[in-house]
């Protein structure tokens, strides 16, 4: 069964997308480790769009997650005017990071690592994202 959720385009918005996803993410077999990882994951991306994209609270993304027996699948919709592929992003290693005190670098790299695969494109003029994570 797919699971649908809009927000608006604004940070202050976050919060009732965790929520949401807590709600879908608590009828599924998963451990509260499980759940809060993917929450993380999901949270990261949907922040990256609103804060990077430059869109407005007038705009919205779209949320759809659709489990099944082996898999759950998160889509992100927005209509940004360009996308950004999180596949052609290049973590830096962890230790760079705490070298030279950066800010940030660090979402990416645990949405990579907590997801099984990543897809983005575009839809009907939209951008999508899928984040696939297999589930026992």
């Amino acid at each position: 069964m797919k699971h649908s959720y809009k927000i608006p385009c604004s940070t202050a918005h976050l919060k009732e997308l965790r929520l949401f996803l807590g709600k879908v993410l608590s009828g599924l077999d998963l451990g509260n480790v499980d759940q809060n990882s993917l929450i993380l994951a999901v949270d990261e991306v949907c922040a990256n769009i609103i804060i990077h994209s430059n869109c407005d609270e007038a705009e919205s993304i779209e949320m759809n997650v659709i489990p099944s027996k082996d898999k759950i699948i998160f889509e992100i919709i927005d209509g940004a005017s360009s996308g950004f592929d999180i596949n052609a992003y290049d973590a830096p290693e962890l230790q760079e990071i705490i070298k030279t005190r950066r800010k940030g670098g660090i979402g990416l790299m645990l949405v990579k690592k907590i997801m099984d695969k990543i897809e983005v494109n575009q839809v009907s003029g939209k951008n999508c994202c899928r984040l696939y994570k297999s589930i026992n």
